[in-house]
């Protein structure tokens, strides 16, 4: 609504007009005039203003074919109306408000009843716009909420597919190179490739004859030491797990990540191990466990890739570096870490 606010007044005889436009602007509102239906819709189509008082009895287009016209035009917003009638009947009354006037006045015109009606109207005009514009922030509100949701949707989405593929990751790489390879979004390093590698086997010693008498309970506190002593080691040495079940595990290097020192790193893990066995093994031999540990490293090129189901997907390398490597684990005794010759230049410092 204006500040002041705009009165339209439509009365067909010009001294109805001056007196009503005069004692409006005396109280401080602004007053634009019609002399006929047809002038006041033209005008209230152009100039919107805040409230009408509307003659009943002109010309051309009266006053009640007026309002009706007003209050059918959707395209308009709610304008209060209030019809000025030289009928005091009661049915006159009524077909005006029935035909959507807001109040009515008769002639002659009392001062404090105009001014009085013309508060309330206003008042109730007011109201009306602020609800109406509340509406439209909410409308708007709603409509940004519903992006909001959609780009939170898409977000959410985004993310999980990222801790999906981080989780994939993480069952063989080091958290900090599966974290690395998600940040610069290299999930096509995990495709099938060829590359030169180290790999490092490694299993325990007296493990299938222990695991034929002992009790499962014992078995799995005798795995659960073990994969917790070696698994860490694993991590900090950023190689890639390939598996780790039962006794035996199989970790590689320069993949999926580029590693200059391969070779380095693969002897410094297998060493690592064999010192961290060092201490279960004192204790397993206090409970007769006579359980040993050897490792086998070999590097070459092999082929690696994603391999398994949906549900459930690994990272392999798959050639005859692995087989070597292998077969070095296999023949190491206790205590001992057997080495290719490949392995043995690149490390021999």
């Amino acid at each position: 609504m204006r500040e002041p606010p705009l009165i339209l007044v439509v009365d067909d005889v010009p001294d109805n007009v001056d007196i009503l436009q005069m004692r409006l602007e005396s109280q401080g509102y602004e007053v634009t005039t019609a002399g006929d239906g047809e002038a006041a819709l033209a005008i209230i189509r152009d100039k919107l203003p805040d409230l009408v008082l509307l003659d009943i009895m002109m010309p051309k287009l009266d006053g009640i074919a007026t309002v009706k016209q007003l209050k059918a035009d959707t395209a308009l917003p709610f304008t209060p109306v209030i019809l000025v009638t030289a009928r005091a009947d009661a049915k006159d009354v009524i077909a005006g408000l029935e035909a959507g006037g807001d109040d009515y006045l008769t002639k002659p015109v009392d001062q404090a009843a105009l001014m009085a009606r013309v508060r309330a109207m206003l008042r109730i005009k007011a109201l009306h716009d602020t609800v109406q514009e509340q509406a439209r922030r909410l409308e708007d509100q709603a409509g940004e909420l519903a992006l909001w949701n959609k780009e939170l949707e898409s977000r959410v989405e985004g993310q999980l597919g990222q801790i999906e593929r981080m989780g994939a990751l993480k069952r063989f790489l080091a958290p900090q190179l599966a974290e690395l390879i998600i940040a610069r979004g290299e999930d096509s390093v995990l495709q099938s490739h060829r590359r030169d590698i180290v790999v490092v086997f490694g299993d325990l010693r007296g493990y299938t004859a222990f695991a034929e008498t002992a009790e499962p309970e014992e078995l799995l506190d005798l795995l659960n030491a073990y994969h917790a002593a070696v698994g860490p080691i694993v991590t900090r040495s950023e190689g890639t797990l390939d598996h780790f079940s039962g006794d035996g595990i199989m970790v590689f290097f320069n993949d999926p990540l580029p590693c200059p020192d391969a070779a380095e790193r693969a002897v410094r893990m297998a060493v690592e191990m064999r010192e961290a066995l060092l201490e279960l093994q004192t204790e397993w031999k206090k409970r007769g466990r006579q359980i040993g540990f050897g490792i086998g490293i070999a590097q070459g090129y092999a082929t690696l890739g994603q391999i398994g189901f949906a549900e459930r997907v690994g990272y392999t390398a798959i050639g005859t570096v692995c087989n070597l490597a292998a077969r070095l684990c296999a023949e190491a005794k206790d205590g001992q870490i057997l080495v290719s010759q490949r392995v043995a230049a690149a490390a021999e410092g």
